[in-house]
């Protein structure tokens, strides 16, 4: 499981020009499933997300918590976080795990997140989606268990 994430002020994700989910400050993560994942992977990811500490103190350091921020979540399916360009030009994407295992996975660690008091909106898993975002820092940071 690989996920890909942002540091923002606000975020959405739209699916045919409707916002079907939106936050405030906090974090957008893109979600990638591969085929060795498990659920006991996504519980150490969920953890280390929710108590990833990259938001400032009041002395400028990144010492602080979603939930010290009171900052919500925006979690964005995205099986092409394991595109394979090793050979050739056109990403391979045989390392993505098959759709029903990788939308089982991502719904359960969407719940697992929900479960640490925390606000979730989510992305449709499968759907031509278009995400805005206003990424604060710029702050990225890649999460893979």
């Amino acid at each position: 499981m690989k996920l890909v994430v942002q540091r923002v002020k606000n975020a959405k994700v739209e699916v045919d020009e409707k916002t079907v989910g939106s936050i405030n400050q906090g974090f957008l993560v893109l979600l990638g499933v591969t085929h060795t994942d498990t659920r006991s992977k996504a519980d150490y990811l969920v953890k280390k997300l929710c108590n990833l500490r990259v938001f400032e103190d009041e002395n400028g350091k990144m010492n602080l918590g979603l939930k010290d921020v009171e900052g919500e979540l925006l979690i964005v399916s995205q099986f092409t976080l394991y595109a394979d360009c090793s050979q050739g030009n056109r990403p391979s994407f045989i390392n993505a795990a098959k759709p029903d295992a990788a939308n089982e996975l991502y719904e359960y660690f969407c719940e697992k997140c929900k479960e640490q008091n925390i606000k979730v909106e989510k992305g449709i898993f499968g759907a031509d989606m278009k995400v805005n975002l206003l990424n604060d820092g710029p702050v990225t940071i890649i999460l893979e268990k």
